[in-house]
C-alpha cells in the first residue's frame, strides 16, 4: 500500500513534466533543417581530404557548376537553333550568382602568330554561319566534341560555373531562374545536372519522404495495435509513447542544430519500430498480469519487474549497435548513429516513465479484466514448442547447412558504388544525369594534380610538357578520360590554330621559342585570370581535369591502381609528383574507409553486447549461445546479398550493425524470462516452456511490427533506403526464426543451470 501511495503522488508531477518537455520538443521540431552537402561524406581527418581542400583553394572547385544539354533532334548545325542557343547563353550569363558560361556560341579559337601577337576567332558566327563549312570546322576540333557538342551532333552542352559554396537559398533561386530561362525557349529537350540541382531535388525528396513515413507509420501503428490488443485502449495508450519518442528525437535534432540528411530521413520509421518494440513487450506483459492480479497497481509492478531489466538491456544493446556507427569515418553516418542511439534510449525512458502512469489512470480493456482468460496465442505457441523439442537435431543440421551455403554467398560479396546509385532509372534527375553521362564523355569528375618538386623546373619546360603529354595520352586511351581542361591540351589547340587549323598540328609546339609565344599569349588572356584555372602562381603545380562515365568505383579502383603504376615511370627522376584527387575520388575512398570502419564497429558492438550479457546472466554458455544465435541472421543476409549481387555501399553496409543491435533484443527478452523462471526453482524444461509461451507472443508481434515498419522504406525514392528496409526485414525475420528454434535447442543442449543452494 505504501508503494502505491507514493506512486499516486508521482503520477501527476511526472505526467506534467513529460507533457511539458514533449511540448517543448514539438516546438523545436520547427527548427529542424535539411542538409545535402555530400562533402560531409568525405573521409574525416584524412591527408587526401586535406590535400583536396588546399588544392581547391589554389584552383577552383570541381563541383560548383551546372551542365545543360540542349537537344535538337534534326541536328545542332542549324542557324535558327544556334541563334536560340546564343540567346539562351546570354540570358544564363546575366543570372545572379553565375560567374561564367561556356557554350559553342561564345567559345573562340586562339591564334598565335610568328611575331608573338595573338588573336581569336569565334567557332560560331551568327551573322556569317555556314552549316557545311562551320560544322566540319567544329567537328574536327577534338576539344569541342564531348565538351560543347555531342558526338552524334544532336545536342550542345553549356558549362555554367556559379558562385562557389553557394548557400541553399541562393542555390534554389539559381535553379528556379535557370528553369525560367529554359521555359522561354522551345527546345526539343533539355537536361540539367550539377550539385545545386541534386541538392534541391534531394532535400525536397527528403522532406516529402519524412512526412510520408510519419503518415505511413501512424497508419501501421493503429493497424497493428488494433490487431494485437483488440481495443480502443490498446490503440490509443501505446501511441502516446510512440509519437512522444519520435517528437523527442526529431525535436532534439532541432534543439542541437543537427540537420536531417539523406540517411537520417529514415529516423521516423526506425523510431517508430524501436519504440513500438518496447511498448509491445510492456503492454503485452501488463495485460497478461491483469488476468492474474486483482489490483491494477500489482499488475503494473509485475509487468515492470519482469520485462523492465530485459527491456533496459535491449535498449542498451540496440543503442550500442547504433552508437558503433560513430566509428565510421563519415560525418552523416556518425550523426545517424548518435541520433538513433539516443533515440532508442529516449524511447525506453518514455516507455517506463509514461506507460505505468497511463496504465494506472486508464487501467486497461474491459474484456481482459473481466474474462481473465489466457490469450489465444498459447495453443499455437505450445504446438511450436513441441515441434522444436521433437526436431532439435534437424534444427541444428539445417542451421549448419544454411550457414555453409551463406558463406558461399559471402565469398561473392563485393563493394561498389555509383554517383547516382541511390535513384531509380526513371527519376528525372537520374534521366538527366544519364543523358549527360552518355553523350558527353561521362559526368563523373576526374582530377589529377601534377606537382613539381624541383626548384629548377617549371610547368612551361619542354621536358615537363612532353612528359605530361604522354600522361594525357595514357589517360585518354587506357583510362578513357575525356580531358576537358589542361595546360597541354590548351597548348596543343593553340599550336593547331597557329597552323591554319590543320589536325596534324594538334600537338605540342616543337621549339622552345613557339612555347614562349604561347605562354605570353595565355598569361595575358582574360587579364591573366584564364591561366590561373590550370596552373598556380608559382608555375610549379598544374591540373588535368576531365570526366569519365560513371562505371562504379570498383572499376575506378582498378583503373587507379594501373594509373599509379604507370605514373611511377613519369616522374623525371622524382622531380614530378602526381596526386589523384577531386570530389568523386574522395567519395570512393570514403567507401573503403567505411567498410573497414563498419566491420570494426560491428565487432566492438558484438563485444559490448557479449560483455553486457555475460555480466547480467553470469554464464559463459549463455553468452556464447546468444552471440551465435544473432550472428546467424547476419551471415544469412550477407550470403543473400552475395548471391543476388547486392553490392556493399553506404546504405547496405550499415544494415549489419543496425540489424545486430535490434535482433539481439528478442534474444535478451527470451533469456531474461528464462532466467527469471529458473530463479523461481523451475526445472530447465519447465522454465523454457514457460518462457516460450509467455515471451513468444511479444517476440513474434515485435518482429512483425519491426518488419512491417522497415518494409515501409520500399516507398522511398532512394534505392539505398529501399535496400536498407528490405534487408533489415529479412534479417529480423531470420533472427526471429533463430530465436524460436535454435536458441531453445541450444539452451536445452548446452546450458547447465546452477543448482539453487
Amino acid at each position: 500500500m505504501v508503494g502505491e501511495s507514493r506512486f499516486k503522488k508521482f503520477i501527476w508531477i511526472g505526467l506534467t513534466l513529460i507533457i511539458g518537455i514533449t511540448a517543448f520538443m514539438g516546438y523545436e521540431v520547427t527548427n529542424l533543417k535539411f542538409d545535402y552537402n555530400f562533402e560531409k561524406f568525405f573521409p574525416k581527418n584524412d591527408d587526401e581530404t586535406d590535400f583536396f581542400y588546399a588544392y581547391r583553394q589554389e584552383f577552383t572547385s570541381d563541383n560548383d557548376f551546372l551542365l545543360i544539354a540542349i537537344e535538337n533532334k534534326d541536328g545542332v548545325f542549324d542557324s535558327t537553333f544556334l541563334k536560340d542557343v546564343s540567346n539562351f547563353t546570354d540570358k544564363i550569363e546575366n543570372l545572379e550568382d553565375v560567374s561564367f558560361v561556356g557554350s559553342i556560341t561564345n567559345q573562340e579559337e586562339i591564334f598565335v602568330f610568328a611575331s608573338g601577337a595573338s588573336s581569336s576567332k569565334p567557332y560560331f558566327d551568327s551573322l556569317n554561319f555556314n552549316a557545311g563549312r562551320d560544322s566540319v570546322r567544329i567537328i574536327k576540333n577534338e576539344e569541342l566534341i564531348n565538351t560543347f557538342v555531342a558526338k552524334d551532333s544532336k545536342s550542345i552542352c553549356l558549362f555554367i560555373r556559379h558562385t562557389e559554396y553557394i548557400s541553399k537559398k541562393k542555390s534554389d533561386a539559381l535553379i528556379d531562374s535557370v528553369n525560367d530561362v529554359i521555359n522561354q525557349f522551345d527546345f526539343d529537350e533539355t537536361h540539367v545536372a550539377g550539385r545545386t540541382v541534386g541538392q534541391q531535388y534531394y532535400i525536397e525528396k527528403m522532406t516529402f519522404e519524412m512526412v510520408l513515413f510519419i503518415v505511413l507509420s501512424a497508419f501501421l501503428i493503429v493497424l497493428f495495435l488494433a490487431i494485437a490488443f483488440r481495443s480502443v485502449w490498446g490503440v490509443l495508450i501505446p501511441q502516446v509513447i510512440i509519437f512522444s519518442s519520435m517528437v523527442w528525437a526529431i525535436g532534439g535534432m532541432g534543439l542541437f542544430n543537427e540537420p536531417m540528411n539523406i540517411i537520417l530521413s529514415t529516423l521516423p520509421t526506425i523510431m517508430f519500430v524501436v519504440s513500438m518494440s518496447d511498448v509491445i513487450h510492456l503492454v503485452s506483459r501488463y495485460l497478461d498480469a491483469l488476468r492474474e492480479e486483482e489490483k491494477v497497481f500489482n499488475a503494473i509492478m509485475v509487468a515492470v519487474k519482469e520485462v523492465g531489466l530485459a527491456t533496459l538491456l535491449t535498449s542498451i544493446t540496440t543503442s550500442v549497435g547504433f552508437f558503433s556507427l560513430y566509428f565510421v569515418n563519415v560525418q552523416p553516418i556518425q550523426a545517424f548513429g548518435v541520433v538513433m542511439g539516443f533515440g532508442v534510449l529516449i524511447a525506453f525512458v518514455l516507455t517506463f516513465l509514461t506507460l505505468p502512469i497511463l496504465f494506472y489512470i486508464f487501467p486497461g480493456p474491459k474484456y481482459v479484466r473481466k474474462s481473465k482468460k489466457e490469450h489465444f496465442w498459447k495453443k499455437y505457441l505450445f504446438r511450436g514448442f513441441c515441434i522444436v523439442l521433437r526436431k532439435r537435431k534437424q534444427i541444428i543440421w539445417t542451421t549448419i547447412i544454411v550457414v555453409l551455403i551463406s558463406i558461399g554467398g559471402i565469398m561473392q560479396l563485393k563493394s561498389n558504388n555509383f554517383l547516382m546509385d541511390d535513384l531509380s532509372q526513371d527519376e528525372p534527375l537520374k534521366v538527366d544525369f544519364n543523358y549527360l553521362d552518355d553523350h558527353y564523355g561521362g559526368i563523373r569528375p576526374f582530377e589529377l594534380a601534377v606537382i613539381i618538386n624541383d626548384s629548377n623546373m617549371r610547368v612551361w619546360d619542354k621536358e615537363f610538357l612532353q612528359t605530361i603529354d604522354s600522361v594525357e595520352a595514357y589517360l585518354e586511351s587506357n583510362y578513357k578520360v575525356s580531358i576537358k581542361n589542361s595546360l597541354v591540351k590548351i597548348l596543343k589547340v593553340m599550336n593547331r590554330s597557329s597552323h591554319a587549323g590543320k589536325r596534324e598540328y594538334y600537338q605540342l609546339a616543337k621549339s622552345k621559342r613557339e612555347l614562349k609565344k604561347q605562354k605570353r599569349a595565355l598569361k595575358i588572356l582574360q587579364k591573366g585570370k584564364f591561366i590561373l584555372n590550370i596552373i598556380d602562381t608559382s608555375d610549379t603545380k598544374t591540373r588535368i581535369s576531365g570526366t569519365i562515365p560513371d562505371l562504379g568505383n570498383s572499376i575506378v579502383f582498378e583503373k587507379n591502381e594501373k594509373l599509379i603504376e604507370f605514373l611511377k615511370s613519369k616522374t623525371i627522376d622524382g622531380k614530378i609528383q602526381y596526386q589523384i584527387t577531386g570530389t568523386a575520388h574522395l567519395i570512393d575512398k570514403n567507401l573503403k574507409y567505411m567498410t573497414t570502419s563498419l566491420i570494426r564497429g560491428l565487432i566492438i558492438s558484438i563485444l559490448i553486447v557479449a560483455l553486457i550479457i555475460g555480466l547480467i546472466y553470469k554464464s559463459s554458455s549463455i553468452l556464447v549461445i546468444s552471440i551465435i544465435t544473432n550472428l546467424i541472421p547476419l551471415i544469412f543476409i550477407a550470403g543473400i546479398m552475395g548471391y543476388l549481387g547486392i553490392d556493399l555501399k553506404t546504405s547496405t553496409s550499415i544494415v549489419f550493425t543496425i540489424a545486430f543491435g535490434i535482433a539481439v533484443d528478442d534474444t535478451i527478452h527470451f533469456l531474461g524470462k528464462f532466467k527469471y523462471e529458473l530463479t523461481k526453482g523451475r526445472t530447465k524444461m519447465y522454465a523454457l516452456k514457460r518462457t516460450y509461451l509467455t515471451t513468444g507472443k511479444a517476440m513474434i508481434l515485435t518482429t512483425l511490427i519491426l518488419c512491417a515498419g522497415f518494409f515501409l522504406l520500399i516507398f522511398s525514392s532512394f534505392l539505398g533506403t529501399v535496400y536498407l528496409g528490405l534487408l533489415l526485414c529479412i534479417t529480423l525475420f531470420i533472427a526471429l526464426i533463430a530465436d524460436i528454434t535454435i536458441l531453445p535447442v541450444m539452451l536445452l543442449l548446452f546450458y547447465k543451470p546452477k543448482k539453487n543452494k
